[in-house]
């Protein structure tokens, strides 16, 4: 072995026994904090330099910056790019040049807030949120800024943003990196803090609690005590904001890896009681043998077990069993909660209406939430099982397994995968692959043979009367033939 290679190995083992001997004196508390912040903002600069961005968004920063003013990318765009995480559509960034600047610098500009300095900058693969520095001033209505004052310190306009995190500025032409309140280090130290006083930050835009259990979830960070204990001091100003907006982050919350965290900080802060009370009527609330945990906990585990791909079930899993404090009844020792997936899906259904959720995802989420307690069992017929598929419906199928499985993952008692599924299934691919009728639709006949088979006019009678056909072969699918239906329809009226 050559000596250049011997002091090769040399100089990484010095590199490494440095590099421990600095977290322990940082877990000792030997080091300051300033002399820590600034380490870990010259670490998070030197891989700013070397991430990939697009040459289309350094182009764009280069035309915000020709004359001399200044262009910095902000936000969750160095946030995620230190995370190696990909971020949101738009990059954010922030500019010394007032809006009206940036319209005329660029071809394709939508006015998206350019009253408070925002507009959205479209180039070729990459849309800019571009905002000017600016200085904020009182929010009445809990959310937005009364009115701004253009600036062309970017230090101040730092100084306005929520958490540390999101305090970053950078400018890729010079490798700078603004970082005045240790926004690296908390990234790094995995924490999610406020800028400057916590309680005032959430009494400016009582949306960011909500936002911080979100980032919590989302990024996998820790909320930095002072700044969850002020969570809780917003309640009355969080009732100014407007609904869609809540829900808003309650979906990108349910898309992170465990959404539990987010939605126990909110427990703790009193605003999940404000947004989802049936939820949080849930805490306490103990189960019984079948289970590990309570109501509450059990539903959280359910939302991160289901696939954060499919919305509808993870809302579902999350409010399966919101029924069962009001059906709790103790027989035998026991607690039981009879009827509470019917219950359950009325409370989900004023829940997800007071959120303003879209009526086609309420109904699907509602729809779950009723039918979640099927309870198939191998000697079921093959009739009792097409019923069950046209109570349902065969489009609800693969979502209800994906719902019944989250919800066996969160028992907490190591239950398996419940086989029974898998039985279960093979016999509805069976059943789908004979395409017997399951629907009246699928009849051979229609609402105008019965009309005329029985002389009467179009009105509830007539589906009455197709789905009491469609019983009939549900039990027998022979059945499904135009004249055997047409000669039952004629049984009816003695010809």
């Amino acid at each position: 072995m050559t000596s250049s290679s011997n002091e090769s190995r040399l100089d990484a083992w010095r590199r490494r026994l440095d590099d421990a001997l600095a977290r322990l004196r940082e877990r000792a508390g030997l080091v300051p904090d300033d002399v820590l912040r600034e380490a870990a903002t010259a670490r998070a600069a030197s891989m700013l330099r070397a991430h990939p961005w697009p040459a289309t968004l350094l182009a764009a920063l280069a035309r915000l910056a020709d004359g001399g003013a200044a262009a910095y990318l902000v936000g969750g765009t160095v946030r995620d790019a230190l995370l190696g995480r990909a971020g949101d559509s738009a990059a954010d960034v922030a500019t010394s040049l007032p809006p009206d600047e940036v319209v005329r610098r660029f071809a394709r500009v939508e006015p998206v807030g350019i009253a408070h300095g925002t507009v959205l900058v479209l180039e070729p693969g990459v849309a800019i949120e571009c905002t000017t520095f600016r200085r904020e001033h009182a929010y009445t209505d809990a959310r937005h800024p009364d009115a701004v004052t253009f600036s062309s310190d970017p230090l101040e306009d730092l100084a306005r943003r929520d958490f540390t995190v999101n305090a970053l500025a950078y400018d890729p032409a010079t490798g700078e990196l603004l970082d005045p309140f240790g926004g690296a280090l908390d990234l790094e130290r995995r924490m999610l803090r406020a800028v400057g006083d916590p309680a005032a930050r959430f009494h400016e835009d009582a949306l960011r609690p909500l936002r911080a259990a979100r980032l919590a979830a989302v990024l996998g960070l820790e909320v930095e005590p002072a700044t969850a204990a002020a969570m809780a001091t917003v309640e009355d100003r969080a009732r100014l904001i407007a609904i869609e907006r809540v829900r808003s982050e309650l979906e990108r919350l349910l898309r992170a890896a465990t959404p539990s965290t987010g939605f126990e900080l909110l427990r703790r802060a009193g605003l999940l009681r404000l947004w989802m009370p049936e939820l949080d009527a849930c805490a306490g609330v103990p189960q019984n043998r079948f289970h590990a945990y309570d109501v509450y906990e059990h539903s959280l585990r359910a939302c991160d077990a289901a696939q954060a791909d499919r919305p509808i079930v993870r809302w579902a899993a999350l409010l399966h069993d919101i029924g069962k404090p009001a059906t709790r009844v103790i027989r035998r020792g026991d607690a039981t909660f009879y009827g509470h997936d019917l219950v359950g899906a009325g409370l989900a259904d004023t829940l997800l209406a007071r959120l303003r959720f879209p009526n086609d995802e309420r109904e699907r989420i509602v729809h779950l939430v009723r039918h979640h307690m099927f309870d198939f069992r191998r000697d079921w017929t093959d009739a009792a099982l097409r019923r069950w598929l046209r109570k349902v419906g065969v489009d609800a199928v693969a979502d209800l397994f994906d719902l019944r499985l989250a919800d066996a993952a969160a028992t907490g008692l190591a239950q398996g995968h419940p086989a029974v599924l898998d039985d279960m299934r093979r016999r509805i691919a069976r059943l789908l692959d004979e395409r017997h009728a399951l629907t009246v639709r699928d009849l051979a006949v229609g609402g105008a043979d019965v009309m005329a088979a029985l002389g009467i006019p179009p009105g509830p009678r007539v589906g009455e009367e197709l789905e009491a056909l469609l019983d009939q072969v549900l039990e027998d699918p022979a059945l499904n033939r135009r004249d055997a239906l047409l000669a039952r329809l004629a049984a009816r009226t003695g010809r």
